[in-house]
This record gives C-alpha cells, structure tokens and sequence, in this order.
C-alpha cells in the first residue's frame, strides 16, 4: 500500500484498517499529485482530547505519514455555538479564556500524534477559527457568504431534518442552524489561505463538510474533497470510549496511565480486531499475525496486549506505559514486591479500587503486631486461627507480594507501601489493603 515514491497510499491505507465510511469522488487523485492539505476539525470544550477524538487525530497522523500536510482546526469559534449533529440539545457556550486554555492543552497533546516543528514541507498546522471569526461582522458575513447557500440547502442536511422533525424535539436555535454555514467558511478560509482542499471527519460531519466544498464551488469555483471515517462502536452494540466513569481522557489528570491502559487491555476480541487497525500505526503484515495469535491461543490476548501497549506509548510514554503494564502484572501477573513498592500511591490505590480496606494505628504497627492477630482479630481477613493457619502452611497467604512463611511472623511498620499500606492476598484471587493511620 504505497505510492511510487515509496511513502503509503493514504486512501487505501485507511481503507484497510476500516477508516473510510465515504469520501467524494476524485479525492485520490488529488493525493497522487504531491503534497495536499487536509483539515479536521476539533472541538475545544475541554483542556483534554479524550479517546473519541483519536479516530480523527489517527486520519490526520496517517495523512501526515503519506507524505501530505495535515491541518488541526481548534473551533474556538464554532465551539461557542455547538455542532447540532447527532445531538438532540444545545450545549452550553464557552468563553474565550476558558477556549484558549483548552486550545494550548490540545495542541500539546497533539505533538504526540504530529509532527508540528520539523520544518519540513508537510509540516501540520494548527490553526483556531476564531481567529478570522473575531472581527468578521454579522452584516459582512451574512453578504458574503450567507448568500450563497439556500435556506432550502441547509434544511436537507440530515442534522438539520434529525433537530427539527423529532417527535421529542424542541426545534433548532438560528445559532445551532447556522452551524453548518460558519463550518463552511471555514473550509473556504482554509482553502484561500492554505490551500487545503480536503476536509476530514466522522461519518456525522458528512453534511457539515460537504456544506463547505460546496461553498467553496460557489463563491470561488473551486473543488474540495470530503473524507469520513465510521462512528467507531463496540461489538456489544455499547457506545465506545465510555467507561462507567465517564470518558476515557488522554490526559492523566482525567485518567491515569493506568486505567488507560486498562480500558484497552479489556476490549473485546472481536473489539480488538478492530481497534488495532484504527488506533495504531503497525505494518498489516504485524497486525495480520497477532490476529492469527489471537486465533489460535486467545487465552493469551496477544491483540489486547499490543493494542494497550502501542496506545500507551503514543500518548502518554514508554516509561508510563512500563508502570501501567507493572501495576497490572501486580494483580493478573507474578508481579514481584519491588515492582508493588515502586508503584505510586494513585495507582496503588487505583489497581485496588473496591477491595477490602482495613485501618491500624501506625504507632501500633511501630512495635509490631503478630500476622495472626493483625489478619484475624484485627481486621477479619481470616474466620479464625485455625483457617489462618492453615492458609499459610499451604503457601496462600502474601503480604506485600511476599509469602508468608509463619502464620505468627511479627509484621511492624517497616514493611509499609509508601510508609502507609499493607497489601494482603488470600488464595490467588482476594485481596485487602490495609491501612496505616495516625492515631
């Protein structure tokens, strides 16, 4: 899948990893006359991308990697209105400080993905709508481009008919419905500056996009191209990216590396197959021979394994995704108790979230505590003594990853997690944590 100049065939790269929904007739023949821009665009409503976006930043990372200049498009104008598409309310409206400070956030993300300072003639750009919004008048804008596209136009788009024909809907504001038409100028903005000629997004921008290239053979004569990808969803029918507490965020102050990692080591097989096409850039011939690793020893996860690991490192780092495979070997794996000890106490307390927690006074341990007593009478971890017992002489009781060779070893302070936990496995499967407080 690459072109005569040895870099990959864009169209047909994102077309076997199931990332084309449709594209308008003569896109790749554009791509095959040098360099070409292509813009998608984001929504700044947040500081952080979560990984709904990363279908998006995907297309333009791959578009980048065949040789093409990439452009981001923070809609700091646009997102104080909100995208009608496939939403049944109107969002709440940002002001500009708080759309700056997301737009600087994003952009930093974004440098994981691209490359922004290397100089080179496909270099990506980011760019922020309202900086030709801000001074363009009502009146100016409305002679120069509201006229050339019908109320009867905008009103077929399928975001449009979806907001207003809704049995449950409240209709649509002048602002959201003129959405479609300031999406537009931007795509005419970026093809009169920037030469941009492509516009990509999901399969629910199709009208919005095509607003635009449709614009731009107006008012100019020009010709732009659409590409959308599909709405990614899960085998299961559930919605993707949404985990019980919410969005899975790309920065770690959202979601830790770990939970990251997590999220994708737990897809589903069939969601894996999937998903290591779209959110990694590994060569077809890898990626067809973890699938046939998968096929033959599922039990083993290879797709899982790679996929969390891959999506790790490119956000986050190679150190980041080493602690969060650690962290995680803590609980499936032979994790050792040095590895247990070096973790952090977020993410101590992450891998841990709902088991049994237990609290002695510190001062307590300090002068020491029987194993016995601390597991039985003290927290009830063990029924009785005898159980305990009996437990150990079998080798099922760890503490802090460590066998506990004597039911009645004396446990004292010194072999507090972070100077504070005690970390107690029973058999293979149940664990507690304990806690040490000052009293």
């Amino acid at each position: 899948m690459a072109t005569d100049n040895g870099q990959p065939d864009f169209i047909a790269e994102l077309r076997w990893r199931g990332m084309i929904h449709d594209l308008t007739p003569g896109m790749e023949e554009i791509l095959q006359n040098g360099t070409a821009s292509g813009y998608l665009g984001i929504d700044p409503t947040a500081d952080s991308l979560h990984i709904g976006h990363l279908v998006g930043v995907m297309m333009l990372k791959h578009f980048q990697r065949a040789g093409h200049r990439p452009i981001a498009l923070v809609g700091g104008a646009t997102g104080m209105i909100g995208d009608p598409s496939m939403k049944s309310q109107e969002r709440n409206l940002l002001d500009e400080q708080t759309l700056r400070h997301n737009q600087e956030a994003i952009k930093k993300q974004l440098t994981r993905f691209l490359d922004f300072d290397s100089g080179k003639p496909n270099a990506a750009l980011l760019v922020n709508n309202y900086d030709w919004m801000k001074d363009y008048t009502f009146l100016h804008f409305i002679r120069d481009i509201g006229k050339h596209l019908t109320v009867n136009y905008m009103m077929a788009k399928d975001s449009v008919k979806k907001r207003i024909g809704g049995e449950s809907s409240e209709g649509m504001s002048f602002t959201e419905f003129s959405y479609q038409l300031l999406q537009g100028y931007d795509f005419l903005h970026l093809f009169e500056h920037h030469d941009c000629r492509i516009q990509m997004g999901g399969s629910d921008q199709w009208g919005n996009i095509t607003t635009g290239a449709e614009l731009i053979r107006r008012k100019s004569g020009g010709e732009a191209f659409a590409l959308v990808c599909p709405l990614i969803t899960k085998a299961d029918g559930g919605k993707f990216g949404k985990t019980e507490s919410g969005n899975v965020w790309l920065d770690p102050r959202y979601t830790s590396p770990y939970k990251f990692y997590q999220f994708w080591l737990n897809v589903s097989d069939a969601d894996a197959e999937k998903y290591i096409k779209i959110f990694t850039c590994l060569h077809r011939d890898v990626i067809d021979e973890l699938i046939a690793q998968q096929q033959a020893e599922p039990h083993l996860r290879p797709l899982q394994k790679r996929l969390a690991r891959e999506v790790t490192v490119m956000v986050h780092s190679e150190s980041d995704c080493q602690k969060a495979m650690d962290a995680s070997n803590i609980l499936f794996g032979n994790a050792t108790a040095d590895a247990l000890k070096s973790l952090d106490e977020a993410t101590l307390l992450q891998i841990f979230e709902g088991v049994p927690t237990f609290e002695i006074a510190r001062n307590e341990l300090a002068a020491g505590v029987k194993a016995v007593e601390l597991l039985v009478a003290r927290t009830g971890i063990f029924h009785s003594n005898g159980e305990m017992r009996k437990t150990v002489q079998n080798g099922g009781v760890q503490i802090n990853r460590e066998r506990l060779a004597e039911f009645d070893k004396v446990i004292t302070d010194g072999r507090l997690i972070g100077g504070k936990y005690l970390l107690v496995q029973r058999g293979k499967k149940n664990y507690y944590l304990i806690v040490a407080t000052e009293n």
